[in-house]
């Protein structure tokens, strides 16, 4: 007989912050079901094979945790692997409880002298007050078998008249209030005939032990040989209470979040997907809201190894505010369900003033989900987000990371850590263009010289020898994974052509709001130093180990920063003034400089974790200046020419990376003769860099700090320095979050007044508050043409152009080399330039392709004359 299809459709909604009455401390505040009797039961019999277990749970790892035959099967005999049920919590309310499962034993090899538990884990809580830091995190109340068939209820072990564990089994704990406490009773039952084989009633549970996330349990310490074979299969999943928690707004999966961008008339947005890939007839769907109604736009399947799909959209042209969402349809046994994810193209701000950059890198798990950073952030309601690099570490979530093995083991290894990253900020670009590039450690690399992609030596592991030996550790085609995840929604590669090992490319411009971004690639072509050093030098991870090596005499190394390709690239950007592109930014991995000290004794910054953290107003005595050769400081001649080609354009410069928010001008001949250069703070700090140089520090106060001024760094980069958010004892708790300096950074480019404002706030502070909590020194502002701060040894005639255009002007030596290019704030613009003899002026009205060339303009230490232009 045929069944009848159903279709059922989940929203997947923005999540809510966490409701903190002590009655539902685990659940969120959308959409709760708090009914007198809850009954949930797994649905796997329905769901057909596939990696992922379903969006009702969250697998720890991924890729431990798959749908076989109707069931669940943890993948590995391996400790604390445990699967998390993310839309059912319990309250500290007292009523009675049942909570039930069906184990399989699969691995026989699993000896009674082995260690561990299978069953369940009840009332998982993680460090933090909600259920995603529970789903990660959550330790709790263990119930289950051991491999000698004992009974094991949390630190206690009871006896059965099993051998060893039971190859099929259901395991049924049921509680009963007693007093301020439970009584709990477990039976063990044969799965097939649900024979009785074990009943132990009386056990004493603290009713907190019970309050939090659901978990079922396969934790197994055994022999290294048996360790790579599937643990169990469960079934037959039930919960049952009447005081149960149940909030589908905290499904996750199978669509987890999306990010785009609008350049020109192109859309692109990429939406990170749960595996679904192995559904037949599942299908993705793009649409948008065209007078009320959601309409097709796009229609696609899943097929790629980083689980996401992009969509492009040639001939975007709105001018307001357009819903998007993406349908996911998956036909199951017994009904076809729909998934959708909703968010918003915003419309862009071509016609605003001032338009704002959220700014974000450096995202360890410490605060995880980081729902103080979506509370503050949201406040400011910026224009665009920047996530500029390590958006996760090796160590998010636990587990390290996976670095050979099976290709796809490796890609859903990344794709867990990432998928944390959109749980926590998915929402501050729901509704925003975003732009992500990956850093060092989205690679799982400590440090990256790519070395245009060639693939680094592994033959004596992972660690830093492997990468002083240049190039990507991990396989091609996953480091082309990760690319594709995280940069796929960027407007199109400046040139695609592969580097090494087909590894891609993403350096590209982007257009948004009056604003020209050059994303750059600042490690995937860069020199590894142990091949340009001298060996006297002994590098090490890219530090010198020979205290008697002077870095600063070896300026003019035969080495690579960017590379030709993207010097190139910056060259044609610098002259590109399209889409009424007003102000430049370049968008980089790192800045050109190398911004913090160590300890005079440091060879390395491996003791940066360990460093004390100072009082507030307290000055560290002691430090030097690092030559950490991971940041752009070095080679110190190719940071020359890059600091050289994007001043040409009077951009402004915002990076991720060093893990210590800092504002800073770059000089290459005098201070002060460049840009200016933003690097924001880390998120989440697991590498508290520090700037305490060698001053006269007795003046020096937290509000007044001594380290202004003009310094050089390790390998002789001439820095003014403006601003340091060091880290300080804040007294805020949880102190790893709050003492290392993190948070995150707000850039205003006011294209009517053509300045720049950056704001850099901590985690703690509202940025809204009428109190200035932001990191010393800032607020900061400048002028767009302080960006090239080069002194004037003469001036070219004054342009006058006629009308109300704001036309480029760009200024060539009698070379024929670009001086600068820069777009008119006014009518009227007076050209410096730095020697004398004549010049080349090109104006040009963009927008109606209409120019004048006016040539061998002669230079003057003062110059009265003006020239008009008529270009009407």
């Amino acid at each position: 007989m045929n069944r009848r299809k159903y279709i059922k459709t989940i929203a997947l909604g923005t999540l809510l912050p966490s409701f903190s009455a002590s009655a539902f401390p685990f659940g969120s505040v959308g959409q709760i079901k708090s009914l007198e009797e809850i009954q949930f039961k797994s649905n796997w019999h329905n769901w057909p094979d596939m990696k992922w277990v379903g969006p009702e749970y969250w697998g720890n790892r991924l890729q431990d945790w798959r749908l076989t035959n109707g069931t669940v099967v943890c993948n590995i005999s391996a400790e604390n692997r445990n699967l998390q049920l993310l839309t059912v919590q319990k309250t500290d309310y007292l009523s009675p409880l049942t909570v039930s499962v069906d184990i399989n034993l699969m691995n026989k090899n699993i000896s009674p002298a082995d260690e561990g538990c299978l069953g369940m884990r009840l009332g998982c809580k993680g460090p933090f007050e909600d259920y995603r830091s529970a789903a990660v995190f959550g330790k709790g109340l263990n119930i289950g078998l051991n491999p000698s068939g004992t009974l094991q209820v949390a630190d206690q072990t009871f006896e059965t008249n099993l051998k060893q564990i039971a190859n099929n089994y259901k395991l049924v704990a049921e509680f009963r209030p007693s007093e301020n406490k439970y009584q709990l009773k477990v039976l063990i039952l044969d799965a097939v005939t649900d024979q009785l084989i074990h009943a132990q009633e009386n056990i004493a549970i603290d009713a907190t032990s019970v309050v939090g996330n659901f978990a079922l349990l396969s934790d197994l310490k055994t022999a290294k040989s048996h360790v790579s074979q599937p643990s169990a299969a469960f079934s037959n999943w039930s919960i049952a209470a009447d005081n149960l928690v149940s909030n589908n707004d905290q499904l996750y999966g199978p669509i987890c979040f999306a990010q785009y961008t609008l350049h020109g008339n192109k859309l692109k947005l990429t939406a990170q997907l749960a595996p679904i890939e192995e559904i037949d007839g599942h299908s993705v769907i793009l649409q948008f809201k065209e007078q009320g109604i959601w309409k097709n736009r796009k229609n696609t399947k899943l097929e790629h190894i980083g689980r996401a799909v992009n969509f492009v959209i040639e001939d975007w042209n709105a001018n307001t505010d357009i819903p998007y969402r993406i349908l996911v349809e998956i036909p199951l046994k017994n009904e076809t369900h729909q998934y959708t994810y909703d968010g918003t193209i915003a419309q862009e701000p071509m016609d605003k003033d001032a338009v704002s950059a959220a700014v974000f890198s450096c995202n360890f798990h410490y605060g995880f989900p980081d729902n103080d950073v979506q509370e503050n952030v949201s406040k400011l309601n910026s224009d665009i987000v920047l996530f500029l690099g390590d958006q996760f570490y090796e160590g998010t979530g636990g587990y390290g990371a996976e670095r050979s093995g099976d290709l796809d083991d490796l890609c859903l290894d990344y794709l867990r850590k990432w998928m944390m990253f959109g749980w926590s900020y998915r929402e501050l670009f729901r509704h925003k263009p975003c732009a992500i590039i990956p850093d060092d450690h989205d690679v799982y690399h400590g440090n990256v010289w790519g070395e245009s992609g060639k693939k680094a030596d592994t033959s004596e592991g992972h660690g830093m020898l492997a990468q002083d030996s240049g190039g990507y550790k991990m396989p091609a085609e996953w480091v082309n994974m990760v690319q594709f995840t995280q940069t796929s929604h960027l407007p199109d590669p400046y040139d695609p052509t592969p580097v090494q090992q087909n590894i891609g490319v993403y350096y590209t411009t982007w257009n948004y709001g009056g604003l020209s971004f050059a994303i750059l690639e600042d490690r995937k072509f860069k020199s590894a130093p142990k091949h340009v050093l001298p060996p006297e030098a002994k590098v090490r991870n890219g530090w010198i180990q020979n205290k008697e090596f002077d870095i600063k005499q070896h300026r003019n190394l035969d080495a690579v920063l960017l590379g030709k390709r993207q010097h190139n690239f910056i060259d044609h950007w610098t002259q590109d003034w399209n889409n009424s592109v007003e102000m430049k930014v370049v968008l980089s991995q790192t800045n050109f400089a190398t911004v913090a000290t160590l300890p005079k004794t440091a060879l390395n910054d491996d003791v940066v974790p360990s460093l004390p953290i100072p009082k507030k107003g307290e000055y560290v005595l002691g430090d030097v200046p690092t030559v950490d050769m991971d940041s752009n400081g070095w080679p110190a001649n190719e940071r020359d020419k890059a600091v050289k080609a994007i001043r040409k354009c009077f951009a402004f410069q915002i990076a991720g990376d060093q893990h210590l928010g800092s504002f800073i001008q770059y000089g290459i001949d005098q201070h002060g003769d460049s840009g200016y250069a933003f690097a924001g703070p880390a998120l989440n700090n697991i590498w508290p860099r520090r700037f305490w140089p060698e001053v006269k520090s007795d003046q020096h106060t937290y509000e007044n700090p001594s380290y202004v001024g003009n310094h050089e760094d390790g390998f002789g980069n001439k820095i003014s320095v403006h601003a340091v958010g060091n880290p300080f004892n804040t007294g805020i708790e949880p102190a790893m979050v709050h003492n290392r300096a993190t948070g995150y950074g707000l850039v205003t480019f006011n294209k009517k007044e053509r300045t720049i404002t950056t704001a850099c706030w901590p985690r703690y502070a509202d940025p809204i508050s009428d109190k200035n909590e932001q990191f010393p020194g800032w607020p900061i502002t400048i002028k767009q043409e302080d960006n090239y701060g080069r002194k004037a040894v003469a001036w070219l005639p004054k342009i006058k152009v006629a009308g109300k255009l704001k036309p480029v002007i760009s200024v060539f030596d009698q070379n024929n080399r670009l001086v600068y290019s820069i777009r008119m704030a006014t009518n009227t613009f007076a050209p410096k330039v730095f020697d004398g003899g004549k010049y080349t002026i090109v104006i040009q009205d963009v927008e109606n392709d209409k120019s004048r060339t006016l040539k061998n303009i002669r230079a003057k230490r003062v110059n009265k004359k003006v020239i008009e232009i008529d270009l009407i």
